[in-house]
């Protein structure tokens, strides 16, 4: 999770991009459970805030063994004290890594060297070991809000699932989110080309009346009922899957 787009005020809590966003990652999880019927660690890679793995923690604490939040800006003082036995946080993925689940939320796109992160990851993964990945989807899209985030690029199922394909992570599920509000925010992005001179000085992200948070917060759980079948387009990539 980038803290950047937490600048503007904007409380994950609540939001409806982060709250609707959550939904796909807990039904995989709960899959992913069943599936291994034990306790599983979380790795939260490029975790930030670690909004995603605490929320997990919240809604699951019976299923999960640990959290390792990963995240190379944390500070020693951060590493020492997390204020919860179960949670560690860290700068690297240590070695041997099994019977656990590996979120990336809008991670990559940060990451000059994608194939090179994930190559990383798998060396240090054992056994049992699945993953549950978001990217910004289309390049259309790509404007001075992803210079101000500092995003590399954008994607698409079809680039996605080569990258991850090339590194041994076997696809099992993907599809795109945020579908119905894709023409808005390309109508909106056209308005706001990018421009390597002129940075914006904040993200898109922004905190909404609550009726209209409500809103957008709803109808988006309810999109999220049909993720499966959308192969077209959305605003996000979604991947679902487990490394090899």
């Amino acid at each position: 999770m980038d803290l950047k787009e937490l600048e503007n005020g904007v409380n994950p809590n609540t939001h409806w991009y982060y709250q609707s966003k959550r939904k796909p990652l807990a039904a995989y999880f709960e899959k992913v459970s069943k599936e291994l019927n034990e306790k599983i660690t979380v790795i939260d890679f490029g975790s930030g805030s670690g909004f995603f793995a605490y929320d997990l923690l919240d809604h699951y604490p019976d299923k999960i063994d640990e959290i390792w939040l990963v995240d190379i800006g944390y500070t020693e003082e951060e590493m020492a004290n997390t204020g919860n036995p179960r949670v560690k946080k860290m700068r690297y993925i240590p070695e041997g890594v099994e019977n656990a689940i590996v979120i990336m939320m809008d991670v990559l796109e940060h990451i000059e060297d994608d194939y090179g992160i994930l190559k990383e990851i798998t060396e240090r993964c054992t056994a049992n070991v699945f993953y549950f990945i978001t990217v910004p989807a289309f390049m259309s899209l790509w404007s001075g809000h992803d210079l101000y985030m500092e995003h590399f690029r954008r994607y698409t199922l079809k680039t996605l699932r080569k990258l991850l394909g090339s590194q041994q992570y076997n696809t099992r599920n993907d599809y795109y989110i945020y579908g119905w509000i894709f023409p808005f925010v390309w109508i909106v992005r056209q308005f706001n080309k990018a421009d390597e001179n002129k940075l914006p000085e904040h993200s898109d992200m922004s905190e909404m009346p609550a009726p209209v948070n409500a809103i957008l917060k709803y109808v988006n759980y309810f999109e999220m009922l049909f993720r499966k079948f959308n192969k077209l387009f959305g605003v996000t990539c979604v991947s679902e899957g487990k490394i090899a």
